[in-house]
Formats: structure tokens, C-alpha cells, sequence
């Protein structure tokens, strides 16, 4: 259509130039009025050729200007539009990858990239697996592959995306999108290999049963173990041991000291070992956690890491069960599904609450709730924060989070806040902002699908806090940790040493450690990693 236009407009511009010399008494040829026409819009000018009335001038410099906005400004745009960009997107359609190597085997598929997925890329390259994202169309693939991730083209619901990308070679699928984009990327993976892992997540309650049958091997609710977890750190209710893992017959709890006789003491003084054979591996305070040592004295606000068999923490709590550690209902600020998560574990602890949200459907049978929102006074005051102990701030949006989390400790600086992120980076300026505990969407569901990559025994007590079970390294087989403990070297910390489900918390420290022998440490994820990169892969 340009082309055309442009087409007239020099015919139209060469008649009128014969008319105008005519009109000056001058003649020449249709080439000469053609050529002085392209000469004069595509702004050489040589000159040779001109007019002498001022009718003329006036003519010469409306072909002039036309001639600049046609061929110096329009002409490169629509060159660009219609001839180069096409060619672009034709070449990085042909640069993004639509094939795995045939070199590639026990990789990871993922099907998403969200936070959770990104966090465990992470983890990913960390360790050394190979891993593929898949991406609908050419130009996003080119734009994520330029963020450093490695991407395959392919729709998440046709099998020869997945042929393409090697899935009789995979390790895992992971599946993290909504319910039924991932039970058709489940039932598709299943029909093309029947013995391949999927890992899929499920937001709602009746999905679990559906991506079971559609070929999933676990299927992952993250809303309720986020939930699950921020409510064993409130500190409300009772000071009862909370069962938050199992090693065999060694069981990891965790237990609020508030209101009991251990405040103030040293745990050499609590002889809690001695009283009931439990042993106190770790205390968090405040977000922090520190490893426990006989001098380590026992806060008001802390909360103990035990570690023993159900026998013995069955002695704890009936030791402190006539404790109780705070009264008042818990302030729940948002009621999407980690609220609501959080709300269900502390009524399982018989632990009032009352959730704060904008949405009256969201809290539809919670017994206590206000509509309102959670950074309005009024709200917060007929929600009971004033006798509150403890706030769980549980919304989707970090921004809303840390802003919570700021005017919360500021009105209430005595209060225990519990904050949920989506993003690990968010943790620490959460914990910044005021909060005493926080832990990440993210993390925990990256942690938990590496964990079951990995087939190991991994519990997360909070953001890169780990409790987990391994074999004896091949490189430590015959060593005597009492001589040189290379966990105290790495930032671990020893809980238990055993064979098979047995797990003895007290191990003898001179005797050279076995082939068939687990360790079950305690520290941090970059620490587990550090001693398992020197060791175990040494």
C-alpha cells in the first residue's frame, strides 16, 4: 500500500512538473520531469534543473517536503516494520532451541517458571543437574534464555515437547502451574514414560486425587505446608513439643518455652537429657537460631529444637503440658490459602485466632474474622491485636508483607510477627523490617522437590535451615570425629549417628565411623552443601 501511494505521488509530482514548465515556456521529456522529481523529494537536488516563477519555487518545495517525510522518515520505518523485524524473528525463531542434545540424561523438565521453580534452578546449578524449561513461543524462550536459563520451545500439553526434550532420559517433571495445566502436562508425561518422577503442585483441595490418577508421584500443597509451618512458630496456646519431622525412630519437635520454669536457665541447669532423654539440638530467638550448648540460656521468647524417640517427647510434654504460653487469639492477616492453612493448624492446637481480610468469601466458616484491611487501626483493633500475642502476616505480596511487618512491630512492639514470603530475596528485609520468623513460599517448595530429586531425607525447619539425614561420605568411612569433626569445619552440627532406622543421639565419638552408617545434621543449606561437596563428592 506505501509503495503504491508512493508510486502516485511521483507520477502526480512528474506531470505537474511538466505543467509548471509549460506554463514557463519551457519543454522536457517525461524521463527529465521524472528524474527531477526523485532527485528533488529524495533531497539531492543537483540543480541542474529549476524553476523560475515563484509557482514553481513553491511546488519545488512542497515535493521537497513531502519527498522527507516519504523516503527519509516513513520509508525506513516501514522497511524496518515489514522487511527486517520479520527477518529477525525468523532468525531467533530458528536460534531458540526446539531439541535436547542426545547427550543430555537425568535431567529435570520443568513445565513453569515462577518463584518456586526459579529457586530450585538454582539449587539445580548448585549441584550440578541438568535442567530444561519449557516455553510456549520463540520470543519469550530468547528473552528468559537471556536471563541465564535454560529453555527448550515447546507447548507444556503436546507429547512431542516432551520427546523433544529427551523425557525417556529424564530424572523428574515438575509441573507447578494451575491444576488442570498441570494434570494434562501429568497425563501427557505419563502416557510417553511410564517410570519417569512428576512433582506437581495443587492449589485446590480436590486436585490432589486428580493429579494422583493423571500419573503425578507427589503432589505438592504448598499453601497448606506454608501454613502448616508458619503456625508451629507462633508462640500461643501451649508449650506441648510439636512433631515437625520423623528420621526413622529420631523425631525432630519444636517447643515454645514461654511461661515455663526453663526461662532464665541454662539448658545445663534444665538437665532436660537427664529428666526426660531429650536432647535440645538448636534455639531460635527472634528469627535467629543458634547450635545449643550446655551455656546456652533458654529466653523468654524462644523456641527449642528437640531432637529424640516418640517416647521421649512424649515425657516432655507430659512434663509441660500444664504450661500455657499465652492467651488471646491469634491475628491472621490475609485468608487466601496459606491464611486459612494457618488458621486450621493452630485450631488443631486448640489456638484461637481471627483472620483479616478484604474478601468476606475467603473467610467463609472461620469462627472469628473481620473484613477490613489489615493496615486500617480500626481493623486491626476488632481483629483483638491489641491482646494479641502473636500476627501471622500470610498475603501473596512481599510489598504488603514488609509493610506489615514494619507498622505492626511499631504499634505492637512486644507482639510476635510470623511473615510469609514469595520470594527468597525478600526474607532478610522481612526480618529486617521487624519479623521474628519468615519463611518463603519459594524455598520451601524448591527445597522439598529437590529433596525428592536428591531421594533424601531433608526437613526445613526455616529459610536455608536444614535438618538432614545422609551416608557417611566414603572419604570419612574409618574416621574418628572425636580426633577431627569435619561438620564443626563446614558450620554442621551432629544430631544423631546410626544404622538402618535406629538413630543414636548420643553416638561414641572415638569409634571409626561405619560404611552402612547415617549422620543426621543440622545447618544451613549452603553449609550441607559445602560438607557434601567435600566429602560425599570428593
Amino acid at each position: 500500500m506505501y509503495l503504491g501511494f508512493l508510486l502516485v505521488l511521483v507520477l502526480v509530482y512528474s506531470v505537474l512538473f511538466h505543467v509548471l514548465m509549460t506554463l514557463e515556456g519551457r519543454s522536457h521529456s517525461w524521463l527529465t520531469g521524472l528524474y527531477w522529481t526523485l532527485t528533488t523529494m529524495s533531497t539531492l537536488g543537483f540543480g541542474d534543473i529549476t524553476f523560475d516563477s515563484d509557482l514553481g519555487r513553491a511546488f519545488s518545495v512542497l515535493v521537497l517536503l513531502s519527498g522527507i517525510v516519504s523516503l527519509l522518515v516513513v520509508l525506513p520505518f516501514v522497511f524496518i516494520e515489514f522487511f527486517y523485524d520479520p527477518f529477525l524473528r525468523a532468525q531467533n525463531r530458528a536460534r531458540a532451541p526446539r531439541y535436547l542434545s542426545d547427550r543430555v540424561s537425568g535431567h529435570v523438565i520443568i513445565t513453569d517458571l515462577d518463584p518456586v521453580t526459579r529457586s530450585l534452578i538454582d539449587m539445580l546449578q548448585d549441584y550440578g543437574y541438568p535442567y530444561v524449561v519449557l516455553v510456549n513461543s520463540p520470543e519469550a524462550a530468547l528473552e528468559i534464555a537471556g536471563t541465564g536459563v535454560n529453555v527448550l520451545v515447546g507447548m507444556q500439553d503436546d507429547p512431542e515437547t516432551y520427546r523433544n526434550a529427551r523425557i525417556d532420559q529424564a530424572a523428574l517433571v515438575v509441573a507447578t502451574g494451575e491444576d488442570m495445566a498441570n494434570t494434562n502436562a501429568a497425563f501427557t508425561v505419563r502416557g510417553l514414560n511410564p517410570n519417569v518422577r512428576i512433582v506437581t503442585t495443587a492449589r485446590d483441595q480436590e486436585a490432589e486425587e486428580v493429579l494422583t490418577l493423571a500419573g503425578s508421584n507427589m503432589v505438592l500443597k504448598l499453601g497448606e505446608m506454608l501454613g502448616n509451618a508458619l503456625a508451629r512458630r507462633i508462640i500461643s496456646g501451649d508449650a506441648q513439643a510439636h512433631v515437625i519431622g520423623e528420621f526413622g525412630d529420631l523425631i525432630i519437635a519444636e517447643a515454645a518455652v514461654a511461661g515455663t520454669p526453663l526461662v532464665g536457665k541454662t539448658l545445663a541447669q534444665c538437665r532436660l537429657e537427664e529428666l526426660v532423654g531429650i536432647q535440645v539440638i538448636g534455639v531460635w530467638e527472634r528469627g535467629s537460631f543458634s547450635v545449643a550448648s550446655p551455656d546456652t540460656v533458654i529466653e523468654e521468647a524462644a523456641v527449642l529444637v528437640l531432637a529424640g524417640n516418640m517416647e521421649q517427647v512424649q515425657r516432655y510434654d507430659a512434663m509441660f503440658c500444664i504450661y500455657h504460653v499465652a492467651h488471646g487469639r491469634v491475628v491472621i492477616i490475609g485468608s487466601g490459602r496459606v491464611g486459612r492453612a494457618t488458621a486450621r493448624a493452630l485450631a488443631a492446637r486448640g489456638v484461637e485466632c481471627c483472620l483479616i481480610d478484604k474478601v468476606p468469601e475467603r473467610m467463609a466458616g472461620a469462627e472469628h474474622s473481620v473484613v477490613g484491611n489489615g493496615t486500617d487501626r480500626n481493623v486491626l483493633a476488632r481483629a483483638g491485636i491489641d491482646t494479641a500475642p502473636a500476627v501471622a502476616v500470610t498475603t501473596h505480596d512481599d510489598d504488603v508483607n514488609t509493610f506489615l511487618t514494619i507498622y505492626l512491630r511499631r504499634l505492637r512492639p512486644e507482639i510476635e510477627i510470623i511473615s510469609r514470603a514469595t520470594f527468597e530475596r525478600n526474607v532478610s528485609t522481612m526480618h529486617r523490617a521487624g519479623a521474628d520468623f519468615v519463611m518463603s513460599y519459594a524455598s520451601m517448595g524448591a527445597g522439598t522437590i529437590f529433596n525428592y530429586l536428591e531421594r533424601s531425607d531433608v526437613l526445613i525447619l526455616a529459610e536455608g535451615l536444614n535438618v538432614s539425614k545422609v551416608r557417611v561420605p566414603k572419604k570419612l568411612v574409618g574416621e574418628v570425629l572425636a580426633k577431627q569433626n569435619p561438620l564443626t569445619e563446614v558450620g554442621c552440627h551432629l544430631v544423631a549417628l546410626g544404622v538402618g532406622e535406629h538413630m543414636d543421639m548420643n553416638p561414641d565419638l572415638t569409634a571409626p565411623l561405619s560404611a552402612d552408617a547415617t549422620m543426621v545434621i543440622v545447618g544451613s543449606f549452603e553449609n550441607v552443601k559445602r560438607f557434601l561437596g567435600t566429602y560425599a563428592r570428593a
